[in-house]
């Protein structure tokens, strides 16, 4: 009983050490942050692009269909879509 309470303070510890890193810079880039960062460069199945979008899965494939145009990788016959390419391509269609 004494080890896992001793385990949970030093959990705590770090923890709270760690969040007070940056405590005087609020502008530092958080945990989450730093995911989405190394989620860019994944590349995303023509089946899931609509998830990448926030658009409805026919939307999605519709959308596919009407812009045959839009970056893509085929490997063994599967198409991917690079993820950073395909936001910065709705992003480039929409302005």
């Amino acid at each position: 009983m004494d080890v896992l309470l001793a385990l949970g303070i030093a959990a705590a510890g770090y923890f709270i050490g760690d969040g007070l890193k940056n405590f005087k810079n609020p502008s530092a880039p958080d945990f989450l942050s730093q995911l989405d960062d190394e989620d860019d460069h994944q590349l995303v199945k023509q089946k899931d692009i609509h998830h990448v979008l926030g658009v409805s899965k026919e939307d999605g494939q519709q959308l596919l269909q009407d812009h045959p145009d839009i970056p893509h990788v085929t490997i063994n016959q599967n198409v991917y879509y690079p993820k950073e390419q395909l936001k910065a391509w709705v992003r480039k269609i929409g302005s």
